[in-house]
């Protein structure tokens, strides 16, 4: 979820924000989830002016769209975090915090735990970490000590350590890493390296972020079992698109339904469901958002399951055909690059 100001700027009435519209269509998918992870790059800072591209900044109200959505953890381990100082990463942590949502990713004095995150669900303990490559530089601008305090990153030796201590106390291990080239459909040689590393150290599922387009999925044998690596989610919600990039991958993302099995002492991956998503842009008549004292076309956001814009699909015949044969085409490349031999 990458908020830039169009994408906020275009729900404000002048009084309120309304997001609803944005993850409607995602919503019931989350809903039957036991358990939705999110990954929101920027920051939430109501001390410091809104603001997207280069420095992100959102309105809290941004939360209580993606809480309604049905998300129960968010990861915020990425280059981004920082864009606010510290006193960002900590209100943004907060803000998600007060929604009811748990965070990852990143260390505030408002969690109760500082330690690893388990969630138990229907009796299957998932421990659930999170890294970032790096800080735009920015850390740089904080002392070592709020370094160590406050960040988590794509140290291996840390890393290791971490992975290795879930798995004392967890059924199963996700880890979100931040890392790779920005607009890269595969994934670098580090990349590899480095989540083909989690694995053997004892990850199970790795859910791979930053390059603003989906990369490969990789199924690897392990002691009997599969495990499973996502290279990049690509985008969920973002004004990074075909008409503002050139690139269409940058409006597809992918949401992976993955099914967790326990029997006895032994929990495994048992099912594993691409939804490609993609972000439709609408302009709103007559409908404008002030930025830099500058009247801009507003635009209603919304998150589509590309599935039900298929030849067939629940939606297929409620938009242009123009739009419907795009979303079709995004929906067969996303399948055909996630390349999933499950």
């Amino acid at each position: 979820m990458l908020y830039h100001y169009v994408v906020y700027g275009s729900a404000f009435d002048g009084k309120k924000y309304d997001l609803a519209n944005d993850f409607a269509q995602i919503k019931p998918l989350l809903d039957k989830a036991d358990l939705s992870l999110g990954d929101f790059e920027g920051t939430i800072n109501p001390n410091r002016a809104l603001s997207g591209y280069p420095s992100f900044n959102a309105p809290p109200a941004v939360v209580d769209s993606i809480k309604d959505a049905g998300f129960d953890v968010i990861d915020l381990a990425h280059n981004h975090i920082l864009d606010t100082g510290i006193e960002g990463l900590c209100s943004t942590a907060k803000t998600f915090h007060d929604q009811g949502l748990d965070t990852i990713g990143v260390n505030t004095p408002d969690q109760k735990d500082q330690g690893i995150l388990i969630k138990e669900v229907n009796g299957i303990k998932i421990a659930l970490l999170a890294y970032a490559y790096g800080f735009n530089g920015l850390e740089n601008t904080i002392s070592q000590a709020d370094y160590d305090t406050y960040l988590k990153d794509l140290n291996m030796d840390k890393v290791a350590a971490e992975i290795q201590a879930a798995e004392e106390i967890a059924d199963i291990t996700v880890v979100m890493p931040q890392d790779g080239v920005e607009y890269a459909l595969e994934p670098t040689e580090q990349q590899q390296a480095n989540y083909r590393k989690m694995i053997d150290l004892g990850a199970d599922i790795i859910f791979g972020g930053h390059p603003h387009v989906a990369e490969p999925t990789e199924i690897i044998e392990k002691d009997g079992q599969k495990k499973f690596i996502l290279y990049s989610m690509g985008n969920l919600l973002s004004n990074q698109r075909y008409e503002t990039l050139e690139n269409y991958w940058t409006e597809r993302g992918v949401i992976m339904e993955v099914e967790v099995t326990k029997k006895g002492d032994t929990t495994s991956i048992s099912n594993i469901q691409p939804h490609p998503t993609w972000v439709s842009r609408e302009p709103i008549e007559g409908a404008t958002y002030t930025r830099d004292g500058i009247q801009n076309q507003a635009y209603d956001y919304q998150v589509f399951l590309a599935e039900d814009y298929c030849a067939g699909g629940q939606y297929a015949e409620k938009v242009p055909q123009e739009k419907q044969q795009r979303i079709e085409t995004a929906y067969h490349e996303m399948m055909e690059l996630l390349d999933l031999k499950w």
